[in-house]
């Protein structure tokens, strides 16, 4: 199995706008239709073709042709010429005009443009010469003009590069002081404009660009000169890449100067650097007779030098090299790799320069799943973990393989969390084709930083000019790369959304809570309202019942963590996305903070499920299993990843680990957990444990060192169920410290009625006596403390209890 899949060109649907013939090949018919292999025109006798091409209507064909010393003396058109340009109108007359007649190749193409409603009366032709320039013919079926309009589009060029499917032409402007990148976007009128100047710092000069007989036309064909297999490192690469979220990057490979090792640079201008990349290839020894390759692959470029090294660069997220694959030739994928000579094209069409043959190249994602399962290098999993989830056209499937691997591998990562990394990723790639803008506002990757060196690969960042832009009018895809620009320039503070705000408001409500006070009661509810309209939108989406009991209380400081964060990242978006209506930007956090807590509740299903669980685990009066304590495991490290991060958990998460924690652990490593807070005392787990547990020496122990522990709104209510001296003890002391709180000393009779009470014990009958006043003179005190019959009798009975008991009585 391959990492990357060449599938057959598909004459179907691409032929058409592809037509091309490589120098030298013979040519006895033109082809190109939507229909395989549909007769357009026959030449009379075999040519040398170097280039030809066919108009969107197929009613034009325009071919370059190299003629022969003998074919030149007897050619009737023009015998001494080199090369002949020809248009051939093949409907509705069959007519043959000589474009060119000179002796330097030239090559052509004619324009495709995106027309919405009826084609256009003319065919525009770019003609581009060996001699650096490139002129448009604009050429009208209906007219028959010796001489056709034209125009100059660009000259003295020592690179170009066309992209058919966007109808752009990119071109290098040789200066003194550095090379100017420019880009030509042609459209469905006559009309074509410069979109950008963008310095390029490499040196054509020394790169083998710098003669006439060295020109490069890329993507058109092949380049005009024509290279031996064996002399391909000698040659310098270049190219464009983009797509559709306004990315632009241009590759760029010199000369092979050692045998040793090789440098590429890739300029990402939609974010403003360059990155310059040395690649170890081995023994000094190891001879190169293969060039670069540099494939366009949509979110990801793949560089690859066959039988030595594969790199898969992030161009989206290219800011630690941890996103990006790098495979060095130990490995067997690389020699799954085509090794001959290739070009890339728009859409990931790939040319084989020896067989001429168009492929289609994309990501094979069962090999990415199988490669992620297989490896042992932690920078692996990292980039195999993002383009999985990048490259998936079934996202519900990768994430359910994923959850397993991660299952299954959960501690075998050392440089960085999966769970973390996994529901951080997945989250953004759920919500990102919603808006081009994402990848700047929400956080992709849990890890900031990388400062592990991968084996085999070094590279340099530097800042790099941006393109200047020379319109000011945008659309479509420049739309998105001028926003990209814009970010760059203006918004050095990274805008990606940080839990830092939700953190300190959380812990603010909290602390609001011990001490009894709150803010606005609206405030609150409409933090709770966030909370239920997320697990409202996630409950919808869930179309199997869950096994894990979560869900199923109220859990109010999960619910308060969920709210907040919709208001904040609301709060977010709206701020920094602007254009975009406020409901869909209110859906979006919604469908992103339900995708959080659905990732955690599918984790633990697919551990819940795989271990299969009961219900009854719920309960503390039975043994725990080696099944319980996996889970717990997971539990635990999922409590680990979330708490770093401050994400929340689903309600009823808290109470499940709990649960398991007091199956799992003896005593005082449960209380351990405890007390440094991976194991969280909620109501109901606790409650569940004064019910389900009997009063024996260690159950009083268990409960009594969970009871000390509760907060002691929780721990009121839970001392109430425990019908325990120790609860009654417990009970009896915050009924006083609440009737003391206030308590002014009034002037006091020395004379004590001992009639009244059961035992004569000054001290406490004194106590006692202070207490029944306190709550006589303080009735509304008295009906809030004074429920389930705790009053100043209790409190008398309850110290005499507790003292016969530590009397040994």
């Amino acid at each position: 199995m391959a990492l990357l899949l060449i599938t057959n060109f598909d004459l179907q649907k691409d032929l058409l706008p592809w037509l091309q013939v490589q120098r030298g090949r013979r040519l006895q018919r033109a082809v190109g239709s939507q229909a395989a292999a549909q007769h357009l025109y026959t030449f009379e006798k075999d040519l040398q073709v170097v280039s030809c091409s066919v108009n969107s209507e197929r009613t034009l064909l325009a071919a370059s042709l190299v003629q022969s010393t003998k074919e030149r003396r007897k050619n009737e058109l023009e015998p001494g010429s080199k090369c002949l340009t020809l248009l051939v109108e093949i409907h509705p007359v069959n007519n043959v005009k000589v474009l060119k007649a000179v002796d330097s190749c030239v090559w052509v193409q004619f324009l495709y443009p995106h027309v919405d409603r009826h084609p256009l009366p003319e065919s525009h032709l770019l003609l581009i010469s060996e001699e650096k320039y490139i002129e448009q013919f604009l050429i009208q079926v209906i007219k028959n003009s010796d001489r056709l309009p034209r125009q100059r589009v660009a000259e003295d060029f020592v690179w170009a590069q066309w992209d058919m499917a966007e109808q752009r032409l990119y071109y290098i402007d040789p200066k003194k002081s550095r090379s100017i990148l420019k880009c030509i976007q042609f459209c469905a009128d006559e009309n074509f404009t410069l979109m950008f100047e963008a310095p390029l710092d490499i040196l054509l000069s020394n790169s083998g660009f710098n003669s006439t007989e060295s020109i490069a036309l890329l993507l058109f064909c092949f380049p005009f000169y024509t290279i031996d297999q064996e002399n391909l490192p000698k040659y310098p690469t270049l190219c464009v890449f983009t797509n559709h979220t306004g990315s632009l990057c241009v590759c760029y490979s010199p000369k092979f100067d050692s045998w040793e090792q090789v440098t590429y640079s890739v300029f990402y201008f939609h974010k403003g650097y360059s990155k310059t990349f040395t690649a170890a290839l081995g023994s000094a020894h190891s001879h190169v007779i293969k060039g670069i390759t540099f494939l366009n692959l949509d979110y990801y470029v793949a560089v690859y030098l066959p039988g030595h090294f594969f790199h898969l660069l992030n161009i989206q997220h290219p800011d630690l090299i941890c996103h990006s694959l790098f495979l060095t030739g130990n490995s067997q994928v690389i020699d799954m790799l085509p090794h001959s000579p290739s070009q890339s094209f728009s859409g990931s069409l790939v040319l084989d320069w020896c067989s001429g043959k168009l492929y289609r190249a994309f990501l094979n994602q069962p090999y990415l799943l199988e490669f992620l399962w297989n490896t042992r290098l932690d920078w692996e999993k990292m980039a195999l973990l993002h383009c999985t989830l990048a490259c998936g056209q079934d996202p519900q499937f990768l994430e359910a393989q994923i959850i397993q691997w991660i299952s299954e591998n959960i501690s075998a990562c050392y440089l960085f969390d999966p769970i973390q990394e996994f529901i951080i990723a997945s989250s953004y790639w759920s919500i990102y084709p919603e808006t081009s803008n994402m990848d700047k506002l929400l956080p992709y990757s849990s890890v900031l930083t990388w400062n592990t060196e991968i084996p085999g690969i070094t590279l340099v960042t530097e800042e790099i000019t941006l393109p200047l832009m020379k319109v000011h009018s945008f659309k479509n895809y420049w739309e998105k790369l001028n926003a990209n620009l814009e970010y760059v320039k203006y918004s050095k503070p990274h805008l990606h959304y940080k839990n830092s705000v939700v953190r300190r408001e959380w812990h603010s409500l909290i602390s609001e809570e011990k001490t009894g006070k709150r803010r606005s009661k609206v405030y609150v509810k409409n933090i709770l309202d966030n909370a239920v309209k997320v697990i409202s939108n996630l409950e919808a989406k869930t179309l199997e019942p869950r096994l894990a009991p979560l869900f199923q209380e109220e859990d109010n400081h999960q619910r308060l963590l969920v709210g907040l964060m919709v208001s904040e990242l609301k709060d977010h978006l709206l701020r920094h996305l602007q254009g975009v209506e406020k409901k869909k930007i209110e859906q979006m956090v919604l469908d992103y903070s339900s995708k959080l807590l659905d990732l955690i509740c599918q984790i633990l299903e697919t551990s819940w499920r795989k271990h299969n669980l009961h219900p009854w685990v719920l309960h503390f009066n039975r043994r725990a299993s080696a099944a319980e304590f996996a889970v717990f495991h997971i539990m635990t490290r999922i409590l680990e990843a979330t708490s770093s991060l401050f994400l929340p958990l689903p309600p009823g998460f808290h109470t499940l680990h709990t649960i398991l924690g007091v199956h799992c652990l003896p005593l005082h490593n449960l209380l351990h957990y405890i007390d440094n807070g991976v194991l969280r005392l909620t109501e109901t787990a606790v409650t569940r444990l004064m019910e389900d547990l009997d009063n024996t020496e260690k159950n009083e122990k268990l409960k009594f060192s969970i009871v000390v522990r509760l907060p002691p709104h929780i721990g009121q209510k839970i001392c109430r169920l425990w019908d325990h001296p120790m609860s009654s003890n417990i009970i009896s002391r915050n009924h006083v410290k609440q009737l003391l709180r206030n308590y002014k000393k009034q002037p006091w009779s020395s004379m004590i009625d001992k009639s009244s009470f059961s035992v004569e014990f000054l001290p406490l009958n004194y106590f006692i006596k202070t207490l029944t006043d306190i709550e006589s003179s303080n009735q509304a005190l008295h009906a809030f403390l004074g429920h389930d019959n705790v009053d100043a009798k209790f409190v008398e009975e309850a110290a005499l209890k507790h003292t016969m008991m530590l009397l040994g009585l």
